[in-house]
């Protein structure tokens, strides 16, 4: 990394920051426009499961720069990312022109032009939440995560250079984000996990259940609360085939025995993810929490949905009030109205694909805009 990167507090009541000529967006002290993107980067790997080059040198085939263009241009106050972001972890194969020349790897060297380089409209827009993903864990893009996107102080146990501490880097512990008097943001670092139910007895779970009874704390300190991590508890997952997953197994073993049934407290008002490449939206007649999912931000998509599970639902005990899912580039915004929330998904054109309000805990939509 042969970068400098800098940090430094800023004062809550300050009116300006810069970095020599360069000004630097504030946060707004009652923001009203949020906008939700991940899984940006572009796929380059190849091992013995898996196999995908996406045509990084084609901006139709991979559009993040566009789609960042794009959402800068709706001059968002905040703008969250729901993580994966670095996706070059392999070379790419000789007499492929669509990757020709990309750099792979974890160094900066793939780092800049997966997410840096093209994000830099959207970057410059606004301040940012960021949500740490699957690819960014010690075994894959940790080690720029922690210099360069995680928003504590760098430690040297958890920095993901020696293997024998990615115990300790591989997790962070839950913080809160005020963006009003009322409403907290609650980031989730749930990076490592798998997808199987855990026991008790299991470290993990007992690392997760502090974990989560922290951020439900955090998350008590405002009337209402949104809760962020990468992998989907309350939507379907995929593993790249049409057929969808109940979301994971492993977290909502956890959460289930922290709040039965229901996994979030009642201020919890929506839970947003990332790690399924495509838009997805669930929402219940009981009373879990909706989910949104803005996965579809740049990565190579996965194949549309085409069956379900027998029992059709993410969580075993909720009922299903509304899903909505594409296969196709874009992102979320979310703008404060008079009562509650306006959630759009806009495709790459700048076409509204769907417009849910969201009100005490519950989401109308619209159905999907045709092609």
């Amino acid at each position: 990394f042969p970068v400098t990167v800098c940090e430094s507090p800023l004062a809550a009541e300050a009116v300006r920051a810069a970095i020599g000529a360069r000004e630097l967006p504030l946060p707004k002290r009652h923001p009203q426009k949020i906008l939700l993107i991940g899984d940006t980067g572009c796929r380059m790997k190849a091992d013995g499961n898996e196999s995908l080059f996406q045509a990084c040198n084609d901006p139709q085939q991979w559009p993040f720069r566009a789609l960042a263009e794009l959402a800068a241009a709706q001059a968002p106050d905040v703008v969250i990312h729901v993580g994966d972001y670095h996706y070059r972890e392999t070379a790419c194969p000789p007499g492929n022109a669509g990757c020709a020349g990309s750099p792979y790897g974890f160094s900066w060297s793939s780092w800049e032009p997966d997410f840096f380089a093209p994000g830099q409209a959207l970057l410059a827009a606004a301040p940012w939440i960021l949500v740490r993903g699957d690819h960014e864990t010690c075994d894959r893009g940790g080690q720029g995560w922690w210099r360069l996107l995680d928003p504590r102080p760098l430690a040297s146990q958890r920095d993901c250079n020696d293997p024998a501490n990615d115990g300790i880097g591989d997790y962070s512990e839950p913080y809160g984000v005020p963006l009003n008097d009322d409403m907290m943001f609650v980031v989730f670092d749930s990076a490592v996990v798998g997808n199987k139910a855990l026991k008790p007895s299991d470290a993990q779970y007992q690392l997760y259940a502090q974990q989560f009874t922290k951020a439900f704390a955090l998350g008590a300190t405002r009337a209402n609360a949104f809760f962020m991590n990468h992998q989907p508890i309350l939507g379907y997952n995929s593993d790249g085939k049409p057929k969808a997953q109940p979301g994971n197994a492993a977290l909502q073993s956890v959460l289930d025995a922290i709040v039965p049934n229901v996994l979030f407290p009642p201020n919890v008002q929506a839970v947003l993810s990332g790690h399924v490449h495509m838009m997805q939206i669930v929402t219940f007649t009981t009373p879990q929490p909706p989910i949104f999912i803005p996965g579809n931000g740049g990565t190579e998509l996965v194949a549309d949905f085409t069956s379900f599970p027998p029992d059709d639902t993410p969580v075993p005990g909720a009922i299903v009030a509304n899903l909505l899912h594409t296969a196709s580039f874009g992102f979320m915004t979310m703008e404060r109205g008079a009562t509650g929330w306006v959630i759009r998904s806009w495709d790459r054109s700048g076409r509204a694909v769907t417009t849910c309000t969201l009100f005490a805990r519950k989401a109308s939509c619209t159905p999907l805009a045709t092609p």
